[in-house]
C-alpha cells in the first residue's frame, strides 16, 4: 500500500502560506496540516475570505489542507477539563468553530492535543477531569456532524500532558463519548513513552485510529534521530491504516526545506523496506 504524506504547516515557522504549500508540494508532500495560531489568535478571526483564499492556494499547488491541530494553543480561557461548567462549554463550542474552519479549508481532522488545556484541575482526580472532558466535547459533537469532521483524541506522553497519556486511556474517553465522528490520533514520540513498543500500540489500537503523526522520540522528524521506522511503517501497513502520514516536529533546526525534504526522504525508504 502506498502513503500519503502530509506536513503541518508551523514547521516552516513564520514564512507566508503560498511560499509553505509551494515548498511542501515541491517537495513531494500531498497534504498540509494547519496550526490555527499561524492563523490568526482565534480562528474565528479568520474570515470566509480568507479561508477561501487559503484553501484556493493550497490546491493550487496539489495540496489538500487536511485538517487542523495545535487546537487552542495560545489562546486564553479555553479548557477541556475546566471545573467551571461555563468555561467548558466555552471550549466545547469553540472547538466547533474549528470543525468549521476545517471544513472551509477543505479538511477533515481536528487533533485534540494541546496538553496545557487539558489538564487535570488542582484538588481534582483523574475520573472527574473524564468527566469534565466528556461534558466539554458534549457540546462539541454537533458540529462534528453538521461538518463532517472528526475529532481525534490524542494520547500524549507523560513528559507533556498528566491526563490522556495512553492511547487506553484515550480510548476510554473515545468509548464514552461513543460518537462515530470521535477517534483516535496516534503519534510516534508520544507512544514511544509508552510499556509497549511503538509497533504493538498501533496494531492495537489501529480500528480506532483516523490520523498520525510522524516524528522521533527526539521531537525531530523522521530519520532524525534513533527511532526505528520501518517496523512503525510495518504495522502501518499490517493494519491496514489509510490516513495521512504527517510529520509534526518541536525542533525546528536546521531549516524547513531540510527538515522536510529529509523526513519525506527517510518516511519512503522505510515504508519500502517494511
Amino acid at each position: 500500500m502506498s502513503f500519503r504524506y502530509a506536513i503541518c504547516n508551523e514547521t516552516y515557522q513564520d514564512w507566508p502560506h503560498d511560499r509553505v504549500c509551494a515548498s511542501a508540494a515541491e517537495t513531494g508532500y500531498t497534504g498540509l496540516e494547519v496550526a490555527p495560531f499561524t492563523l490568526a489568535p482565534l480562528v474565528t478571526d479568520v474570515s470566509a475570505a480568507r479561508r477561501a483564499e487559503l484553501r484556493r492556494t493550497a490546491e493550487s499547488h496539489g495540496l489538500t489542507i487536511l485538517g487542523l491541530h495545535w487546537l487552542l494553543a495560545k489562546t486564553e480561557g479555553f479548557m477541556i477539563t475546566s471545573p467551571d461548567a461555563d468555561v467548558r462549554k466555552r471550549t466545547g463550542m469553540y472547538l466547533g468553530e474549528l470543525a468549521r474552519a476545517c471544513r472551509d479549508l477543505g479538511g477533515d481532522i481536528l487533533v485534540l492535543g494541546s496538553p496545557m488545556q487539558r489538564r487535570i484541575p488542582p484538588g481534582a482526580t483523574r475520573e472527574q477531569a473524564a468527566d469534565y472532558a466528556l461534558d466539554c466535547l458534549a457540546h462539541t459533537l454537533p458540529e462534528l456532524d453538521r461538518q463532517q469532521v472528526y475529532l481525534c483524541l490524542e494520547p500524549l506522553a507523560p513528559a507533556e500532558a498528566d491526563f490522556l497519556q495512553t492511547a487506553a486511556e484515550t480510548k476510554a474517553l473515545m468509548d464514552r463519548l461513543a460518537h462515530p465522528r470521535v477517534k483516535l490520533h496516534l503519534d510516534v514520540k508520544a507512544m514511544s513513552s509508552e510499556a509497549k513498543p511503538v509497533p504493538a500500540v498501533i496494531n492495537e489500537f489501529a480500528m480506532w485510529t483516523q490520523h498520525f503523526h510522524a516524528n522521533d522520540a527526539n521531537r525531530r522528524g523522521p530519520g532524525f534521530g534513533d527511532t526505528d521506522f520501518v517496523p512503525i511503517f510495518r504495522a502501518l501497513k499490517e493494519s491496514g491504516y489509510g490516513g495521512w502520514v504527517s510529520v509534526e516536529v518541536f525542533d525546528y533546526t536546521p531549516d524547513p526545506e531540510t527538515i522536510a525534504r529529509e523526513s519525506l526522504r527517510h518516511m519512503r525508504a522505510c515504508a519500502a523496506a517494511a
